[in-house]
């Protein structure tokens, strides 16, 4: 006979094994465009059925499981009379809302998701999950597909926006005159800084597949007198001269020997007085128990995220000391850091004597 703890503790374990389903059908949710359609007033689920042409019994099933999670809300009575409406966490997958987490579904319903069931294969081998089903490295697979680097960057740009208003809590951004956001995306977090910080200028550096996305962006935010974006290798070679070079979650996706050198190309441009910002997620709170926050499980879910993507001797999520190491190697030293409650740390560095 099972105590009570023992358990308590089986039906929890078996959650998380059925957490993938649940992941799986928020991103099928999203994949049939219902949040859209939801996003007035709530629906039947014939009307919903009709306009994603999908099996009525199916929906109804679909859309029911994710009540209990508090996604989706029921309204009225069971069957020809019950309709479906968004909860406030549900409207978080509408695609014009800010912090929206819909292209972060699309991507896990696609490329990203598939390599992830590939994760035991890394885990016996080392290798990429995402290259053993693709033969392809990610970001090269991203610049071969623009729809997918488009939802990619869109993720990105919506995970920033969650995190600027924490950034300015504790960063202030005014004493640079000309800040360079290295791979800086769509430059969704140059955008904010800039909006935040109006003596300033500022100038988005990535591939030659999002500098239009980052160009559209600025023209939108009504920034073109003041940022632009344009092409370069953080390998080679990034604008001289300028106040502040921010890596903003750009470490993580690279072993250790490549991140030396994205930070010693940012250290050869770096003036007298500049400084680098590295912005990421530290490890530091994940060997602490559980205690429910999301800054012990964000940081080890994201570290997974990278081994399952870059495999053991790609990417990853590390710890504050590892940062130190890596900033002195390339002939920098940490002069500011900050770890904010959401397990990211901002780190700011100056040129070694």
């Amino acid at each position: 006979m099972l105590d009570d703890a023992l358990r308590d503790d089986a039906a929890r374990m078996r959650m998380l094994l059925y957490g993938q389903l649940v992941s799986r059908a928020v991103s099928v949710l999203v994949r049939l465009g219902i949040p859209e359609l939801l996003a007035e007033r709530s629906r039947g689920v014939k009307e919903l059925a009709a306009a994603t042409r999908t099996h009525p019994s199916a929906l109804e099933r679909l859309l029911r499981a994710l009540v209990p999670f508090g996604v989706i809300a029921e309204e009225g009575e069971e069957g020809d009379g019950a309709r479906f409406g968004l909860t406030p966490l549900g409207t978080t997958l509408q695609p014009e809302v800010s912090g929206t987490a819909q292209p972060t579904a699309l991507l896990l319903a696609d490329e990203v998701g598939t390599a992830w069931t590939r994760l035991e294969h890394t885990v016996r081998t080392g290798e990429s999950a995402f290259r053993t089903v693709y033969d392809a490295d990610l970001f090269g697979y991203l610049e071969r597909n623009p729809g997918l680097r488009e939802t990619f960057d869109r993720s990105q740009a919506a995970g920033l926006t969650l995190e600027v208003d924490e950034i300015f809590a504790s960063i202030t951004f005014d004493r640079y005159r000309h800040i360079v956001d290295v791979g800086g995306g769509d430059g969704a977090l140059l955008c904010s800084v800039l909006h935040r910080t109006p003596g300033s200028v500022g100038t988005v550096v990535d591939m030659p597949g999002t500098v239009p996305l980052a160009q559209k962006r600025i023209a939108e935010a009504d920034l073109a007198h003041r940022c632009s974006a344009e092409v370069g290798d953080f390998f080679d070679r990034v604008l001289p001269g300028k106040d502040l070079y921010i890596l903003s979650h750009i470490l993580h996706d690279w072993d250790d020997r490549s991140a030396l050198r994205i930070l010693r190309t940012c250290r050869a441009a770096l003036p007298e007085n500049g400084r680098i910002m590295v912005i990421d997620l530290v490890t530091d709170g994940c060997r602490a128990q559980d205690d429910g926050s999301e800054s012990h499980r964000l940081p080890a879910v994201m570290d997974l995220y990278m081994l399952s993507l870059f495999g053991a001797s790609g990417g990853q999520e590390r710890t504050r000391s590892a940062f130190a190491e890596l900033l002195a190697e390339a002939g920098l030293v940490e002069e500011e850091a900050e770890v904010l409650p959401s397990g990211m740390a901002v780190i700011t560095a100056r040129r070694s004597e």
